[in-house]
């Protein structure tokens, strides 16, 4: 393969504009731009928890999901173009259900915490949750493929229970919420 980025700055969104994989140029604060920002955002967040001591079935799960997530924001920097496909979010839920079987039934709310690559995940999570808002924002205007809305959803779902998941491989404790109605 040849030098893809011999050249690291254009200059050419020097006037407030970027390129989209399409050649049309966008407003750097267009909604689809702020999407693919967060989807970026997320997929650093998640090389954040893969720097941690993983085990190994983890680790693929989000190694994998990272490659997806710039599917993704590939998807997104192309109009019409659909990365996402149904398969992908039925890895997702798989990699769901086989973690969730791993847990005990949750009973109460868990606040972020649990032990750092734990922490790290709730990070990811919530950063998640902003780039799936923007996505459904996005869909409002532009046609979005259903896949993509979809894949957000279910990945959050997923890093929630991987945080479950990794704060009882790090030998923490879930924080539960606690009602400050109740005694």
């Amino acid at each position: 393969m040849g030098n893809r980025l011999s050249k690291i700055y254009t200059r050419t969104g020097d006037d407030g504009t970027t390129g989209l994989g399409s050649g049309e140029r966008v407003a750097k604060d267009s909604l689809r731009i702020e999407t693919i920002g967060a989807v970026d955002e997320l997929n650093c967040a998640i090389g954040r928890v893969l720097v941690h001591d993983l085990r190994e079935p983890v680790r693929e799960c989000l190694q994998g999901v990272q490659h997806k997530l710039f599917d993704l924001g590939g998807e997104l920097s192309i109009p019409g173009y659909q990365a996402i496909k149904e398969e992908d979010v039925g890895r997702l839920e798989g990699h769901l259900n086989d973690f969730n079987a791993q847990l005990p039934p949750l009973k109460e709310f868990i606040l972020p915490g649990g032990g750092r690559a734990a922490a790290d995940g709730h990070m990811a999570r919530a950063i998640c949750r902003r780039a799936e808002r923007r996505l459904v924002s996005l869909a409002r205007e532009e046609e979005i493929g259903d896949h993509a809305r979809m894949y957000l959803n279910r990945l959050s779902d997923l890093l929630f229970v991987l945080c479950r998941v990794l704060a009882r491989d790090e030998g923490g404790v879930e924080v539960l919420w606690r009602n400050p109605g109740r005694s």
